[in-house]
């Protein structure tokens, strides 16, 4: 019995499926590798950044699963998830995606996403301190620029932290939930704060989107 799998219970769901496009792609691949029929997909997770997971997909031996590990038997695409990955990629798929330009690469869409990030050192994030005059311009900047630029669809953006340069903000309204959040903080949100403020370090978003109520939610 392969690691990870039940023979008592066929009906379990796969922690990760693959679309036929992005299982063409990944077969292309595999073929041109030495001793394919000995080797498996493992995917897992290798750690988050702006909100979201970030993944390694490699060709190793099948037989390298441990205990723990899920491998979801397949006889041409056998595929592992480390013990370690399998809870933060259950439901996930493999796609293939092509953009506007034509290009085309695989792509993990997720429904997970990593806990909300926390001040160093501190259980939970503190009230910012108005006081402080850094945190006043970004206050600033974000009532007067950020906050009329995504009201249309019903969003706002509000600081509620500041460590070192770091600044750490929260998303309601339209924005909390949406699919489209982690553009709208990296597209647009951070490029108007670090343009108004360049010593602004990192921008962080610590909503809990698995709380919004946005009907186009679409965690990737």
């Amino acid at each position: 019995m392969m690691a990870g799998m039940s023979e008592d219970r066929e009906d379990i769901s796969p922690v990760l499926t693959i679309t036929s496009e992005a299982r063409a792609t990944v077969l292309e691949v595999l073929a041109n590798e030495s001793g394919a029929d000995t080797l498996a997909l493992w995917l897992e997770v290798s750690g988050d950044t702006g909100g979201a997971y970030t993944y390694d997909m490699y060709f190793q031996a099948i037989g390298d699963a441990g205990a723990g590990d899920v491998v979801q038997p397949d006889a041409e695409l056998p595929v592992v998830v480390p013990a370690a990955s399998v809870a933060r990629l259950q439901g996930a798929s493999l796609d293939f995606v092509t953009d506007a330009s034509g290009e085309g690469g695989l792509v993990v869409v997720n429904p997970n996403t990593p806990p909300a990030p926390t001040l160093a050192g501190l259980g939970s994030i503190p009230e910012v301190d108005l006081s402080d005059p850094f945190a006043q311009r970004v206050v600033t900047v974000l009532e007067e620029q950020v906050n009329p630029s995504i009201a249309s669809h019903g969003g706002r953006a509000d600081l509620v932290a500041v460590e070192d340069s770091s600044v750490y903000l929260r998303l309601s309204g339209g924005c909390q939930g949406c699919g489209m959040a982690k553009a709208t903080l990296s597209q647009g949100i951070e490029v108007i704060l670090r343009e108004a403020i360049p010593e602004i370090a990192n921008v962080v978003d610590v909503t809990d989107h698995a709380d919004g109520t946005n009907p186009f939610y679409e965690p990737a």
